[in-house]
């Protein structure tokens, strides 16, 4: 599957709960979550939004990414508490070296 591709369905999937169960605020918010996603995909790697869709692994950060964000909701966040499939993934793709 491709980052593109990614719908509330699979999200829905990712985070555990079934797409009926949602609220239509929780819903709002994965919508959000998902183009945040994928900008720090971009901001992380320097790929644009073709490049991410040719390496499909990176739907997985994507995934996790916006489960992170959809289970810590959360004013400040700990940056030493990298995801580690994240970084790993994202890590293969990296064209920022700077």
């Amino acid at each position: 599957m491709k980052v593109s591709e990614i719908t509330i369905k699979d999200i829905c999937q990712q985070i555990r709960t079934e797409d009926a169960y949602l609220t239509e605020e929780d819903r709002q918010y994965l919508e959000i979550l998902l183009p945040a996603a994928m900008d720090y995909v971009k901001g992380y790697t320097g790929l644009d939004e073709a490049a991410i869709d040719i390496h499909e692994d990176i739907t997985i950060a994507v995934l996790v990414l916006v489960s992170d964000m959809y289970d810590n909701r959360q004013m400040t966040v700990d940056k030493n508490n990298v995801n580690r499939v994240v970084d790993t993934i994202l890590g293969m793709y990296c064209v920022n070296l700077l």
